[in-house]
């Protein structure tokens, strides 16, 4: 059985984001949304969301190039003056494996993004992070014993089958092979947790470029088991999007969500709208 999910990361991130995502679920194949919750535009988001109660909405974690919940003060050795943390993937790396001062301001910071979204009166429906950060084992820890007390069950494993791309005419090199097989780690987390996650998910090599053509070739060469294709929509290239994607294509991403052969391929038989894959 073949079970999709079509999502969108960074809602909150502008009202270009927002408005896309919205229109994405009233008039195209959009069932699930991932909320920044210190995001420019959150409060937005979250007023379009509670207008849509069947678009399924989980936590984007943010704990890297984004701005932090909690105050510069009580989290300064993750954030500048400004309060966003840094774009350096692997010198945050070390510093939230190594350094246990910095391990306890990102679990403060981490619990202050789940009780943010709580405080929205949102259902959480699932957890992922930004730049999948959740595949640090300190940041998947945290994400996962933070979220168990605010009711979390489905998290994102980014896990890309290869072969699957290369039957869509994208062969990824071995960071690609690498990243594949290192997410089984955090499958087993999340496992380990009593959580559920999806098999698969595409969206990272194709990540700011999932056009009609691609996703249509997708859905038709996807395996057995629950996939989530996540995108970033967006209806204009407003200067938030322009300085930290400059070289994604949001428009095309939700004129892909809003494409005929698209929508009509992923109603599939057994597919889910929900944002959970249930066992």
């Amino acid at each position: 059985m073949k079970r999709v999910i079509l999502s969108a990361d960074d809602f909150g991130l502008s009202e270009a984001v927002n408005a896309a995502v919205e229109r994405a679920y009233r008039e195209g194949a959009l069932n699930s949304a991932s909320l920044m919750v210190a995001g420019p535009a959150a409060a937005d988001a979250v007023r379009r969301a509670r207008a849509l109660p069947g678009l399924r909405v989980g936590l984007h974690l943010v704990v890297i190039e984004g701005q932090a919940t909690l105050p510069p003060a009580a989290i300064p050795d993750l954030v500048d003056a400004s309060g966003w943390f840094p774009s350096d993937q692997v010198r945050l790396g070390f510093k939230y494996f190594f350094r246990p001062l910095v391990r306890r301001q990102l679990a403060a910071e981490i619990r202050a993004q789940f009780a943010a979204f709580a405080a929205t009166g949102l259902t959480l429906d699932h957890a992922n992070a930004h730049k999948h950060m959740h595949l640090h084992p300190t940041v998947g820890t945290l994400l996962l014993q933070c979220g168990r007390n605010f009711g979390l069950r489905s998290v994102r494993v980014p896990a890309e089958p290869p072969a699957v791309l290369a039957r869509c005419g994208t062969r990824v090199g071995w960071s690609g092979h690498a990243l594949y097989h290192w997410t089984r780690l955090l499958r087993h987390q999340v496992l380990v947790a009593g959580m559920i996650a999806n098999d698969h998910c595409f969206g990272i090599a194709w990540s700011g470029h999932m056009t009609a053509d691609r996703v249509h070739r997708l859905l038709q060469a996807l395996p057995d088991g629950g996939s989530e294709l996540y995108f970033h929509p967006a209806t204009a290239r407003d200067a938030e999007l322009r300085r930290l994607m400059p070289d994604y294509e949001h428009e095309a991403e939700l004129a892909a969500l809003l494409d005929p052969a698209v929508m009509h391929a992923a109603v599939m038989p057994g597919s889910t709208a929900a944002g959970q894959f249930m066992p």
